[in-house]
């Protein structure tokens, strides 16, 4: 045992880009975990307060508002690792300041457009998804959320291009402990849907504007003096960015349509009912699955870095032993809830809730394969290849949600996670075997000209 430590030691030492990894994997880990424990709690709390129907009528309006956010969202996150990440490693201060400047003003202008969008379709959204037009104003309160995070993807991916990982561990887990005790003031007071939908607003307020004041504070590190008026002519030719960004904005889009609108679905082809037990399974799965999210945010810096620097070996080490880590995770998880889940939601939620549990488990498979190669997506937009992302899971998408207008009314939420679970093991297995093509083709390029 000592001879095993002692060799996991030495390889953290000589692997820095690990090393490295996991030190700031730990930052985010240590707030994600307790964000696990706090999300399940709360999820508990609320599932009993409002029982199924007003449960899933919370999950509607969150998924909602969040998907027209969402719409219209160019992923600036991912922007600022490809093109900040590649200008700091390359000591392009000037042309790092307008890459932000750029970032900064495309996610504000869009979020403003998003915002009058959703309220555009707010009545829309409570008639025939909700079926309830009494929810109108409950999705109209919510909206405020996507003129709190008008910056936070930029601001997000600031911190964690110039590894400010505990700034952002710290504010995650400040928003997990407020939200639960808003949660669980809500529960001890018996408070309405109006009560719980403040608690995840708060929540989702905090996580826009405090990333973004705290980007303000890091940036003169890493910038020049003055970098907002830095000229965007710095960043010609446009056209590779612009491709880039529309790449991304089309690609998150079709993953929110595949993915994450899934309480939208089940409520409009079912009802509330369904869509609380559905949305049980996923406030389960999403927790359990959490620990490994950190991983995402951390090595796509420093896989962005190997293929910059043409790094391969290193880069395939690198993904090697996170695959390792994360599959590690993820059996464990499906092992306890395979043989205590059914147990574990009875005890926790209630009989009611109990006929989510198949539809759990499903869900499992599917995020679990999604969750063991977490570096699918990423791994492509390292080398600039937005579009093949795109192109994946537009297709997968597509034959998805045609299905579902003949699945789910005939098999219920049951169906639903079935969709699900076939697009992600797809998806990411293609997507997969695409990223590991081009690391080898590298690798071959590199020996030949060497």
């Amino acid at each position: 045992m000592k001879a095993l430590i002692a060799r996991i030691k030495q390889h953290l030492i000589e692997d820095r880009v690990l090393s490295r990894v996991l030190k700031n994997t730990g930052y985010l880990f240590s707030a994600t975990s307790i964000g696990l424990l706090l999300s399940l709690v709360q999820s508990i709390f609320a599932a009993r307060l409002l029982g199924v129907a007003a449960f899933g009528l919370i999950s509607i309006i969150t998924t909602f508002v969040s998907n027209v956010s969402r719409l219209f969202s160019f992923r600036m996150g991912e922007f600022i690792m490809r093109y900040l990440g590649k200008e700091l490693t390359e000591y392009n201060r000037a042309k790092a300041g307008a890459v932000v400047k750029l970032a900064m003003l495309v996610e504000g202008v869009t979020s403003l457009v998003a915002f009058g969008v959703l309220m555009l379709l707010a009545p829309l959204g409570a008639k025939y998804v909700a079926k309830d037009v009494q929810a109108l104003p409950l999705i109209q309160l919510f909206a405020v959320s996507i003129l709190a995070k008008m910056f936070s993807e930029t601001s997000i991916g600031i911190l964690q291009i110039t590894n400010h990982f505990r700034a952002q561990a710290f504010v995650n887990l400040g928003q997990s402990v407020i939200t639960a005790l808003l949660i669980l003031l809500a529960f001890l007071l018996k408070g309405d849907i109006y009560f719980v939908l403040m608690a995840y607003l708060v929540g989702k307020i905090i996580l826009g504007v405090a990333p973004f004041i705290l980007s303000l504070y890091y940036l003169p590190r890493h910038l020049e003096r003055g970098w907002w008026k830095t000229p965007l002519s710095k960043l010609l030719p446009f056209k590779e960015i612009a491709l880039y960004t529309l790449s991304t904005n089309l690609s998150g889009t079709v993953k929110m349509v595949a993915t994450e609108s899934e309480p939208l679905i089940v409520g409009y082809f079912l009802d509330q009912q369904a869509v609380g037990l559905y949305k049980l399974a996923l406030s389960i799965v999403n927790p359990l699955m959490m620990p490994i999210t950190p991983f995402i945010s951390t090595t796509f810096p420093e896989m962005t870095r190997s293929v910059v620097s043409k790094a391969w070996g290193q880069l395939r080490n690198l993904l090697k032993r996170v695959t390792l880590i994360s599959a590690g995770w993820t059996g464990l998880v499906m092992l306890v809830m395979l043989i205590a889940g059914k147990w574990l939601i009875k005890l926790f939620y209630g009989s009611e809730f109990l006929p989510a549990y198949p539809v759990t488990m499903l869900l499992l498979v599917g995020f679990g394969v999604a969750n063991i190669f977490f570096w699918n997506r990423s791994l492509l937009l390292s080398f600039g290849k937005a579009n093949i992302p795109l192109l994946v899971l537009l297709a997968a998408a597509v034959v998805k949600t045609g299905l579902a207008f003949w699945v789910v009314p005939r098999m219920g939420a049951f169906g639903e996670g079935l969709l699900l679970t076939g697009y992600l093991v797809i998806s990411t297995g293609i997507l997969v075997l695409l990223g590991l093509r081009m690391i080898k083709r590298g690798g071959q390029v590199a020996q030949d000209n060497g």
